[in-house]
């Protein structure tokens, strides 16, 4: 049986918006970072292209819509290799969607990475990105799946310094928030471009770095969904958090602790006191 891959959560630790090009497209200073909470794919061997969606969002998202990002890569994949778009497709939906942590591109990059060894293709990591640049401008980052950072459109990739061991806590109050809905409601001045050079010895000295960053979209998602700034002020009160923030475009926010276990106590204090949100611990990988 085909193994399961992982397709892991994304996370923005910063995002400063730099500028704007005449065509619209906003320009982005971030550092991406993966945990090890995470969707999965599987592809297996078939006479035609099915995609079955399981897990707790799966009622999100329909069965065999060839709009979906994982059934896109299959058909891109196949093209690329001049192979017949055969194999059953499982998608396994742990995370929200529409959420800011980039479940669907992880999806995506996932599924490529399965069906590159399903097809016996061996493809490197250089084409499989090239082939995730026609799917999505984070896809190419979640082939990766290490940290990184993002350069302006997204679309530049460059390596980040590594990264120590950190816990991390998930908290999405259950409201998806579609990404150009908050860019448009985004105001204010750009920001300045603030990557770093050093590698953060431990979790502290990340979360130190962090703070004196943001993400200039917290505004504008907290404007359209109150329900963030609850979030965020919870994570920022809690015991054991370093750092609060919210990822991407929302609604998901985050919060680094020392390590897993301490990720692992925020969000069993949270998820008492908030049963309907989603909740999920724990810690950067790569």
């Amino acid at each position: 049986m085909a193994a399961w891959q992982p397709a892991r959560a994304k996370l923005n630790l910063y995002l400063h918006v730099v500028g704007r090009r005449p065509d619209g497209y906003h320009l982005l200073d971030s550092l991406v970072a993966f945990v090890d909470i995470a969707d999965r794919v599987r592809a297996q061997p078939a006479e035609e292209l099915s995609l079955a969606i399981t897990g707790p969002f799966a009622s999100d998202l329909a069965d065999d819509d060839p709009g979906n990002l994982v059934w896109r890569a299959a058909e891109a994949l196949a093209k690329r290799a001049g192979h017949s778009p055969h194999a059953a497709l499982t998608l396994e939906k742990n995370l929200p969607i529409a959420s800011g942590i980039g479940g669907g591109s992880s999806d995506a990059a996932a599924m490529l990475k399965a069906l590159d060894e399903l097809w016996g293709l061996r493809l490197d990591e250089a084409a499989l990105c090239a082939i995730a640049a026609t799917l999505g401008a984070d896809v190419p980052v979640c082939v990766a799946a290490r940290a990184s950072w993002l350069i302006g459109t997204g679309a530049e990739i460059a390596a980040a310094p590594a990264l120590p061991a950190a816990g991390v806590v998930l908290v999405n109050p259950r409201i998806a928030l579609p990404t150009p809905a908050v860019f448009a409601a985004r105001q204010g001045p750009y920001s300045s471009v603030a990557r770093f050079s050093e590698a953060p010895a431990d979790a502290a000295a990340l979360a130190a770095l962090l703070a004196a960053r943001r993400n200039d979209l917290t505004a504008a998602a907290t404007a359209l969904v109150p329900e963030i700034g609850r979030v965020l002020a919870r994570l920022e009160a809690a015991e054991d958090v370093l750092l609060a923030r919210m990822s991407g475009s929302g609604a998901t926010c985050f919060a680094l602790a020392a390590d897993r276990a301490a990720a692992q106590r925020v969000a069993s204090r949270l998820g008492a006191e908030n049963p309907g949100w989603w909740i999920a611990a724990g810690e950067l990988v790569g």
